[in-house]
């Protein structure tokens, strides 16, 4: 699963070789086997985190098929609209086996296969619901990228299927789910900032669930069922060595530099407008808060950092009030300092100190130049 913005996340699509129609009286013979598969996670931003699925095969039947629950229509009406609300439905889906790893070997992805070792009338229930979910409408469910997405709804079918919770977090249950995530994000630095500041308080939790691809592989492996092993160790079915993107700009020396070259050139036109950017940023993120029903972007404390207040200074500024120029800045200063405090504790706690710096210094001196023999009034 996947995000350096929450929309390319969810872009775990398999749109080749669609399948319908494995009906229900397909009985599974003894030679049937079924498995969880884990595909690792690639360079393009809706693959930094990986993808599940489930195969059954089963060769008297002539069946090799992995679902998926990763898929979304693009022609959907306000598709755009909808993703941002939150409620833009998604679908499970099936594929030929042969078809699904050959888009992980056109991908360069490397894929691992765990098989259930779970009696035989357990197969057939797995297939059965599988078959249900894809002819019903429980085929359709509302993605949210923490509690509903490819890697959980393979959880619950697993633990419906076998009757009882037994699938469930067992490792980093002391880590939040932003700390968790951080590490996805590594040689993929704007993704990571754009996850950092968009996200909330949500993502600050203790994780209490198993929502990413690798967390279910190894859990799966630690999951007894009946006193026996829930799953054989893990398979490699391809396997490709990693290579870190080489990009010139999507690192942090962009970054820095960038914020350093707006400090030297110390120009007003410049100063404002980066103000106008971290002002109305702060306001997009309060209303997607209100607006989305993806609960990541609720209760945002990063518009301590994007505050809408530095907007009021602007009009300030433009007004040539030094009064409330300097008391709007320092309002502003007060922001950023209660910020750092909010901060400490927080995964993404290095990759905003240089906006808070460079903010402080730029409201700093307007302060400084505006508070000539003018008394400070808060």
């Amino acid at each position: 699963m996947n995000s350096l913005s929450l929309k390319k996340i969810v872009l775990i699509l398999f749109l080749i070789g669609t399948l319908s129609g494995f009906g229900q009286n397909i009985i599974l013979s003894k030679s049937a086997r079924t498995s969880v598969i884990t595909c690792d996670t690639g360079n393009e931003s809706y693959s930094l985190f990986g993808h599940t699925a489930i195969r059954i095969s089963d060769p008297e039947n002539n069946l090799d098929v992995v679902y998926n629950y990763g898929a979304f229509d693009f022609s959907t009406p306000n598709f755009v609209v909808k993703f941002a609300k939150g409620d833009l439905q998604y679908f499970a889906i099936a594929n030929t086996f042969s078809d699904f790893m050959n888009q992980y070997t056109y991908e360069q992805r490397s894929v691992f296969e765990q098989e259930l070792l779970i009696p035989l009338a357990y197969k057939q229930k797995l297939f059965d619901n599988l078959t249900t979910v894809l002819s019903t409408s429980e085929s359709y469910y509302t993605y949210k990228f923490i509690d509903k997405n490819c890697t959980s709804m393979v959880v619950d079918m697993l633990n419906k299927t076998l009757g009882v919770k037994i699938i469930d977090k067992k490792l980093d249950t002391d880590k939040t789910y932003r700390s968790i995530l951080f590490p996805y994000f590594d040689n993929f630095f704007y993704e990571k900032l754009g996850t950092s500041i968009i996200f909330g308080t949500k993502v600050d939790n203790y994780s209490d669930h198993i929502f990413l691809p690798f967390e279910l592989k190894k859990s799966l492996q630690e999951t007894q069922f009946k006193n026996k092993r829930l799953c054989a160790q893990s398979k490699t079915l391809l396997e490709y060595k990693k290579q870190a993107p080489n990009s010139w700009w999507n690192n942090v020396y962009s970054y820095l530099l960038f914020l350093v070259f707006i400090l030297i050139l110390n120009k007003k036109f410049i100063d404002n407008f980066y103000l106008l950017i971290m002002g109305l940023l702060g306001i997009f993120f309060i209303v997607m808060g209100f607006y989305s029903f993806h609960q990541e972007l609720a209760m945002n404390y990063n518009v301590l950092l994007f505050n809408p207040a530095l907007l009021v200074l602007l009009y300030f500024i433009v007004k040539k009030n030094k009064k409330w120029i300097v008391n709007l800045a320092v309002l502003n200063g007060i922001f950023l300092g209660v910020y750092l405090i909010m901060m400490i504790n927080k995964a993404h706690f290095l990759v905003v100190i240089p906006l808070v710096l460079t903010t402080l210094i730029i409201v700093s001196k307007i302060a400084y130049k505006n508070s000539k023999r003018i008394p400070v009034v808060i």
